[in-house]
């Protein structure tokens, strides 16, 4: 166990939760960055946020240990599968919850605003991420997602407009990494998501809703950063071999 451990501190976040999805949840209530942080290892997440790496294992190990079979494992599916479930889920869950956030801080904005005026910094970052995601749904739907799946069924490597398929890739994460930055400027104007005293239930709302977004784009971009994009990037340079 003690060696499985010390194997665990030097695996990076992404890698980490793409073999046990539960982890997210422990990560995400210590504030570790396992999707556009991904790429750190545990051990360092941990010095960085000046937590202990031993209680943190134990945390990751107990929230297994609860885990329920149910749980979606994205590493079990095919590449194709993948794609699907991320549209059907993720995408429907945005294309939905947009415009209801959008509206829902309009009318608390327009409400609140001079007691709070921290809500027009909220409301600003909101709109770029709006601005962002909905075209970045596109992109992945009509060129890369497209591209992934004819790769998953090729015999020989197809010859993509763009040449290699880590152009799109790489795209793409600049773009999470732009709507990280966003959701990060949000969870630091509201406290992390903390309704002040005063809120009244649309502002309580819009702060639950607004961290369950989040939330749910942490698993988004976790699904793609960490794991389809590095098996699309792997089938490509088997192919190319």
């Amino acid at each position: 166990e003690r060696i499985m451990s010390v194997v665990e501190s030097e695996k990076r976040l992404g890698e980490l939760v793409a073999e046990h999805p539960c982890y997210a949840d422990v990560f995400e209530r210590l504030g570790l960055d396992y999707c556009c942080g991904g790429k750190q290892t545990l051990d360092a997440a941990c010095a960085t946020r000046g937590l202990q790496i031993g209680s943190v294992l134990d945390q990751l190990h107990a929230r297994e240990a609860l885990d329920q079979t149910s749980a979606i494992d994205p590493a079990a599916m095919s590449m194709t599968e993948l794609c699907d479930h991320i549209e059907q889920t993720h995408h429907a869950y945005l294309r939905a919850e947009l415009p209801f956030l959008q509206q829902l801080l309009t009318k608390v904005v327009d409400r609140r605003k001079d007691v709070h005026p921290e809500l027009v910094g909220v409301q600003r970052a909101f709109e770029l991420l709006e601005s962002e995601l909905v075209p970045h749904m596109f992109k992945e739907e009509r060129v890369l997602f497209p591209m992934i799946r004819q790769l998953e069924r090729a015999s020989d490597l197809p010859m993509f407009h763009c040449g290699s398929i880590g152009n799109p890739i790489g795209m793409m994460e600049m773009e999470h990494d732009t709507t990280s930055v966003a959701m990060g400027r949000m969870r630091q104007l509201t406290n992390g998501y903390v309704a002040p005293e005063d809120a009244c239930t649309s502002f309580r709302t819009l702060y639950e809703r607004l961290a369950h977004f989040e939330v749910d784009m942490r698993s988004h971009i976790h699904k793609e950063n960490n794991v389809l994009f590095p098996r699309a990037l792997a089938r490509q340079a088997e192919l190319s071999s």
